[in-house]
Formats: C-alpha cells, structure tokens, sequence
C-alpha cells in the first residue's frame, strides 16, 4: 500500500496530524466519551454508528464495517489514488516528501500541465460567451432553458468559429504545443502545425470530483453532424471511468442516498437547475462498470432515467447486470416517447419529473416489460426467449432470497413452472465479480473465536502487552486466519521495536477485512483494571494454547487411525510416541 514512500515517512505524516481535525473538515463530529462520533458518510443510517478515535487516530463504522486511518478516510471520502492522500496530508503535515525518479517526475509535470492548459482551455471558452460573438451561442443556452447562474455554475463556454482561436491563446501563455496536443485540445494538419479541436461549438467541461477539468464535450449550435463531440482519452480523461457532474452532486447523492442516473449534459443540468440536486450524466448511451464503482462510493441507490426510445431501452439494459454485480439497488424511469429529462422538465416541471423518478420500476418489471414487448409471450417460442433472456439477468444476483422470489415472480408472470426455471437457471454462467470471492471470509467473520478477538484487541489498546503474549504463543496459535496475520503483524513489527499503532498498523494491511478487524479491535475499550487485565491476558493465553493442544490431539488421532487402517507399524509408532507426549503436556 505504501508503494514507494517509504514508510517511516509515512508514520512521520500519521504522527503530526489529528485524523479528528481532518474529520471534522468533512462531517460534524459529536463527543462519545473518549471517542468522536457521527452518521457515516459511506453508508445511509440515521444513528451515528461512525467512530472516530483520538487515541487510536483511526475511525470504525459500526454499520458498514468501512474503517482505516487518515489516508484511508481521504481515498473513501476524496476520491484520491493513495499517492494523493499521501501528498494532501503530508502538505498539512509539514512532511516533505522525497522527489521522484526523472521519469516519475517527468510524468508528473505532464499531468499538471495537462491540467493546466484544461483550466486555461475552460476559462477562455467561458469568456467567449461574454464577448459579441458569443451571442447567438449564449441565446441558444437561455432557449434551452438554463438561467445565467447555471452557465456559470457549469462553466459553459464557446469554441468560436476560428481554426487557431484557442491555440493562440494558451501560446501567449507560454504553453507547448505537444502539451496542448497532448490534452486533445488541437489536432495536427496534414502540412504541418496544427488547428483547434472544437469550433464553433458549445463548449461543456467535464470535471473530476476534485472540480478539476479533465476535458470537454462540444455540441453544434445548428443541426450539423456530428452533433456532439468529445475529447479523445488523454493521460488524465477516459471518457467511461466518470461521471458529468458528480463533483456538483455528490454531497446531495450521500444526503438523500440516492442517484438519479440521465445521459447528456442537458439532461443533467435542466433537472439540477430546478432543484433535482442528486443527479449525474453518464456521457454515453451506457454506463460502465467504472461509473458504477464510482457512484457506489456515494450511495448503493440508484434510479436510471434513459430517452424513451430504443436506444435509450437498450443502454439500461445494458446496464442492468452490471449493477446487479456490484449489488446496487437499481430501478428503472421510463420517460414517454419522443422525451428526455432535459424536454421533459421543459415541458411538464420538476415537480412531474420528480414524481417519476419515485415512481420508478424495479429492475425486474423493467426488464420483463421490455422482452414482453419483443418477444410473443404466448408462443413457445417467445416464451423460452424471455425466460432466457430474464434468468441471464437474475443469475448474476448473490442474495439466494432474491433470486428465489424472482424466479418464483418470473414463473407465475410468463406461465412456466418454477422447478424447470430453477433447472434453467443453473445452466447460465454469469459472470461472478472478485468481491463475491470474498463472502466466505466475511462469514467466517462472525465466527471468530472471542478469546483470539480479546487478545487482538488487548495487544492493539496496550503494546506493551505483545512482547509478553509472543513469548508464549505464536501466530498459528490464532485458529482464525485474519487473527493469525494480524498477530503475525504484531509480533514481526513488535520484535523490530517499532511502533505498534493501529493507525501505522494499517499501512501494513491491505485487506479490507484486516484493516476492519484491526479498527474495530482498537476502537472498542476494554474496562479493566491493571491487575484484572494481567489475569486476562494470561487467562486467554491459556485458553489458546489448550484449543492448539486439543486440535493437535484430534488431527493425530485421525492421522493414528489412517496408519492403522494402512497398517504402517513404524509411522503407527511414531505417532503413537507423540500422543503419548501430547497426554502428558497440560492443557
């Protein structure tokens, strides 16, 4: 996790800041004893079950389980890639960080010139707008419907009707024409030199979630083809792994839990204006399964208003599965034919707009309506195609009771009977996603032996207590696997002599359910006295080693069976030999 920071630096930042302070920026933290508590921002609840611990300098979720150190909260809350939280924190710190490699650093500087040359790039589209060319394209904004404090909350903006308008101004600023070409803003000519990207456009920046620009859409102001155009993939835009707007509405989406999902700009920006603040566009006819992590981020919610056409069909459709798989609650707005959010605020206000929204379809009528609507469901036929069709769909949940109640639903709407969809349905192999991997482990969670979570959580509130407990057990002496790679941790940096706290503890731990388990255990106070705590420890330290003791007893028991079975006389020996040793051992 720390890649190349080396990590006694990143104990340095972790030292200097208070993860309160860095909280506290975000959310209202309230006292809860010797801890800070408030409602979680990555999760809706509406009792504050986020704990943030002074001591520690770690924060738990008692809802979700999302927990870590500073670092952490930024790349949940933030958005930001490891390397930036580092730098963020490291700023406040005081912390100077090491320079990167020529290359790194090469890298770097592209990026922010990149950025750079965006910015400049916006802001001299935006003031177009204000000059005396920019007024048709400004007329053509207000028919549409948006007011002029939207044009500016937007940062719309105008590529005149010029081939070298935007290259001559970013060159009075000094910048390269390889870092210009290289943010897609200009193209080469095939005689040499080069010529502007977007002319005579309206010009839609598309931001990060930190308001910086990564590029630009374009769209004509007349009916001309095409009528949309973007900017190519650059070193910092890939067009399907955002969202158009989510850094105005995130903050909204986390509030009411919830997104409203549309596909063009102006379908972002009409409902936005009118009050409609948890809304983003996906720039694209479907959304990727990268839009979809991103938005997870904000909410599991989710309401997806696509143009009532084929096209538009189509794109949820495609989309559907994908939301399945990341266990989003996704439901479907139709909108009336020949509409999209953009005309259909328009025409009938927010307030209809709004309403449709709550009254979205489930996916599962969704889905059906539209195959019913392809396919004949009375013919054979048709029949066997939406089932298959359907089951594809509802393959890919992993909840089993809502899959069975889908499938019993599906039985009764096309005719068919249930057991012969059940048959079906274990003929389609849905692509599983890596986190359905992970559900054992998070089962197996609940069952962790309470005297192996006690120890942990002794040795993570009072470091002095593993120098003692390694003397008498090792990691193997954790039956649970977590526990065994946490101790492993405790131990290996403990006998190191370095500093054993759960906020530096989880740079060492890259698995969520470490890192869970690891926050939890600190979090939690144990109420002991000194002297009690000793009797704990040592009482604890017994029960583990009699649980190793007896474990070892059965596994060669059955290890002495075998031998017997086979009639192996010297390994029979041999381990007879040793079980007589374990009797004689206490435990």
């Amino acid at each position: 996790m720390a890649g190349r920071i080396p990590e006694n630096l990143l104990e340095d930042i972790l030292s200097r800041i208070d993860i309160v302070e860095v909280i506290s920026g975000y959310l209202p933290l309230k006292r809860a004893g010797r801890n800070f508590k408030a409602c979680c921002p990555f999760h809706h609840e509406k009792t504050a079950s986020f704990m943030v611990s002074p001591d520690r300098q770690i924060y738990h979720c008692f809802g979700c389980g999302e927990s870590g150190n500073a670092f952490k909260f930024l790349m949940r809350y933030e958005r930001m890639e490891f390397p930036e939280a580092v730098e963020t924190l490291a700023s406040k710190a005081g912390v100077i960080l090491p320079r990167a490699s020529p290359q790194d650093s090469q890298a770097a500087n592209l990026i922010a010139q990149i950025y750079r040359a965006n910015e400049a790039a916006a802001l001299f589209y935006a003031n177009n707008l204000s000059h005396a060319a920019g007024h048709e394209a400004r007329n053509y904004l207000v028919k549409r419907g948006l007011t002029e404090d939207s044009i500016r909350t937007f940062r719309l903006g105008l590529a005149l009707e010029k081939w070298d308008g935007l290259i001559n101004h970013l060159r009075q600023s000094a910048m390269s024409l390889g870092v210009i070409e290289k943010a897609g803003l200009i193209l080469p000519r095939d005689g040499g030199g080069f010529y502007d990207r977007f002319r005579n456009r309206i010009i839609f920046p598309i931001s990060d979630i930190r308001s910086r620009v990564l590029g630009f859409g374009a769209r004509v102001l007349d009916n001309a083809l095409p009528k949309y155009m973007n900017s190519p993939e650059t070193p910092i835009y890939t067009k399907g792994n955002n969202l158009y707007g989510l850094y105005l509405s995130r903050d909204h989406i986390r509030d009411t839990d919830l997104c409203v999902v549309v596909e063009g700009y102006l379908d972002f920006m009409i409902p936005y204006q009118h009050g409609l603040k948890n809304i983003v566009a996906s720039q694209g006819t479907a959304l990727t399964a990268e839009q979809i992590r991103l938005l997870k981020r904000y909410t599991h919610n989710v309401v997806m208003v696509y143009d009532g056409d084929a096209a538009g069909e189509l794109a949820t459709l495609r989309s559907l599965d994908l939301f399945i798989e990341e266990e989003m609650h996704v439901r479907v707005a139709g909108l009336p034919a020949g509409f999209d959010p953009d005309t259909f605020v328009r025409q009938f206000g927010i307030r209809k707009f709004k309403d449709t929204v709550d009254n979205a379809k489930d996916l599962f009528d969704y889905k059906l309506a539209i195959l019913k609507s392809r396919h004949d469901p009375a013919s054979v036929q048709g029949k066997a195609r939406i089932c298959q069709d359907m089951l594809e769909t509802l393959g890919k949940f992993k909840n089993a009771v809502l899959k069975s109640e889908y499938i019993k639903k599906l039985a009764q709407e096309v005719d068919v009977r249930e057991e012969s969809l059940l048959s079906e349905i274990k003929k389609v192999k849905a692509v599983r996603p890596y986190q359905e991997l992970k559900e054992p482990a998070g089962k197996k969670a609940a069952a962790i032996n309470p005297t192996e979570k006690l120890l942990i959580r002794l040795m993570l509130q009072e470091s002095g207590l593993i120098g003692r407990i390694r003397e008498h057990l090792e990691p193997a002496d954790f039956q649970d696997e977590r526990m065994t790679r946490i101790a492993s941790v405790l131990f290996d940096l403990d006998s190191q002599g370095r500093a054993v706290e759960p906020r530096f503890l989880v740079n060492h731990i890259t698995d969520e359910d470490f890192s869970e388990l690891v926050c939890e255990s600190a979090v939690m106070q144990e109420d002991f006295s000194a002297g009690h705590k000793e009797k704990v420890v040592a009482d604890c330290i017994q029960r583990l080693k009699s649980e190793r003791l007896k474990i070892k007893k059965q596994k060669l028991a059955e290890e002495i069976r075998r031998a017997q079975h086979l009639g192996d006389e010297p390994r029979l020996k041999e381990l007879m030999e040793e079980f007589h040793y374990l009797l004689r051992k206490k435990g």
